[in-house]
């Protein structure tokens, strides 16, 4: 038995039986090669996410503007305001009163809303139009190269030729470099000053005339009145009157029981 046992192991290696390589071990190699892949492809997004999210973290936010139109000063107050104490409306209505005294036509297209690039369009006495973007912000913000470029598309939805930035502030040097590019004139804050003084009606530091004040809300208050009485008036079928709006944009009285009764008065 032992005999028989060593003749076996000396007659040479063993010999396994060869498996085939076939479409089973071509698919276990395939699997093992898309889950490398996948573990790599996972990888890389977790690290862009993560790159992403650290730039959002340290992306320095822009500065907005200083104020923001609360309780409209009348002309005369704006007038006898210094620049850091205006809002952007009332920014813009200055300059409006200044373009008039130049002899401009001007038209208050976005003054206290969404401009959508410009402010004002004014118009010479040969009519030449211009398109004016007021930026009223602190010395340290800086007008961005943006705002160059909205005004530069903007401009051509008001028909104008000629554009113009006026900031209380600076232009950072991209968005000077884009308005030379672009024929876009502008005056910064020394400027404008200069400008303002010059013309003579700005008077920062002047004390408003109490009666002026006065005036204002007196007027005020009868806008609120006029508007209270009109909402309480009826109709001659006696319902309520309610304020509409035409197609041109106006106000008006009509019923309440409109369509069936369609009885209007204007305010």
């Amino acid at each position: 038995m032992i005999n028989h046992s060593i003749h076996w192991l000396s007659s040479g290696p063993i010999q396994f039986p060869k498996l085939p390589f076939g479409s089973v071990g071509w698919m276990l190699t395939g699997i093992l090669v898309l889950s490398v892949i996948v573990s790599i492809l996972e990888q890389t997004t977790i690290g862009k996410k993560q790159q992403r999210k650290k730039r959002r973290s340290t992306t320095k936010k822009i500065t907005v503007p200083r104020r923001t139109l609360r309780n409209p000063k009348t002309d005369e107050a704006i007038l006898a305001s210094k620049l850091s104490d205006l809002s952007g409306a009332e920014f813009e209505r200055l300059l409006a009163l200044y373009f008039r005294d130049q002899g401009y036509t001007v038209h208050e297209v976005g003054v206290g809303g969404n401009d959508g690039g410009v402010d004002l369009v004014i118009i010479d006495r040969r009519g030449e139009k211009t398109a004016v973007q007021a930026k009223c912000y602190a010395d340290h913000n800086s007008v961005p190269v943006q705002t160059v470029r909205e005004l530069v598309a903007a401009k051509r939805n008001h028909d104008c030729i000629l554009s113009l930035l006026v900031t209380t502030s600076d232009l950072t040097r991209p968005a000077k470099k884009e308005a030379e590019q672009f024929k876009v004139d502008y005056w910064h804050g020394g400027l404008v000053e200069q400008k303002l003084r010059a013309w003579g009606k700005w008077q920062p530091g002047k004390k408003v005339p109490r009666q002026a004040s006065i005036a204002r809300s007196d007027i005020m208050k009868a806008h609120k009145e006029v508007a209270a009485a009109a909402t309480s008036m009826t109709c001659k079928c006696g319902a309520l009157m309610v304020k509409r709006l035409s197609k041109q944009g106006e106000e008006f009285l009509g019923c309440s029981k409109f369509p069936s009764c369609r009885h209007t008065k204007t305010i």
